[in-house]
């Protein structure tokens, strides 16, 4: 299979820089300097990783990221110089699959990205708990072999907590992951749409908790 890398990234150097390294490696890269490009172009070819600056021209990389998440799982990487936790926390929880903080070694980069698509290209195309079943490419869910409609968001959200059961999630994180930093509502928001969550599965194996003054998390019984 060949691997194809898009890079966003509007510091030509050190594009052209990583191209030429993942090129030499049997790569086929893409380039795009801003975000909007960049969205182009995942909407009309394919690609096996893509390289996200955060701080990049018209619109950063958490939005571009927020984008790709809602069309895409393609693995993400940033690419940044910004270094607080809090930065990073936020760009995990929009759906980015690593992030490394400039100035990085190219060869420490390549070796994340060959173990992060080692375990996208054997990640399965359903995800199974309890008595759920969610498939990825088709966005069904089955619940206990009876076939639940969920609206996009809520499919979305129960994707993004079968995925990662155990962990918690602050509304604020799941607010961005599913809403964006530009959503002016209400936290509460995110309640009523785990309210509706829980009553369309039911009791099935798998109950989304409440975690006193954290957020929330996915329980397997």
């Amino acid at each position: 299979m060949e691997l194809r890398l898009l890079i966003v990234e509007d510091d030509c150097l050190l594009a052209e820089a990583a191209a030429d390294y993942f090129t030499g490696k049997g790569w086929k890269t893409r380039i795009a300097e801003d975000g909007l490009h960049a969205l182009e172009l995942l909407r009309t070819e394919e690609f096996q990783l893509v390289l996200l600056d955060v701080m990049i021209p018209g619109m950063d990389g958490f939005a571009v990221c927020r984008k790709v998440r809602q069309e895409s799982d393609v693995p993400v990487i940033f690419i940044t110089a910004r270094v607080m936790e809090e930065d990073k926390l936020n760009g995990y929880a929009l759906g980015a699959d690593d992030y490394v903080t400039k100035p990085f070694s190219l060869p420490v980069l390549y070796a994340k990205a060959m173990a992060l698509t080692g375990r996208i290209q054997g990640r399965k195309e359903y995800v199974e708990l309890g008595g759920l079943r969610a498939d990825v490419r088709s966005h069904s869910v089955w619940n206990q072999g009876r076939l639940v409609t969920l609206p996009p968001k809520e499919y979305e959200m129960l994707l993004f907590f079968m995925q990662n059961p155990g962990r918690i999630f602050s509304r604020e994180q799941l607010l961005i992951r599913f809403w964006g930093y530009d959503f002016d509502g209400n936290e509460r928001v995110v309640d009523n749409h785990i309210k509706k969550l829980r009553k369309a599965i039911g009791s099935c194996g798998c109950t989304i908790q409440t975690v006193r003054k954290f957020g929330y998390r996915l329980e397997v019984e």
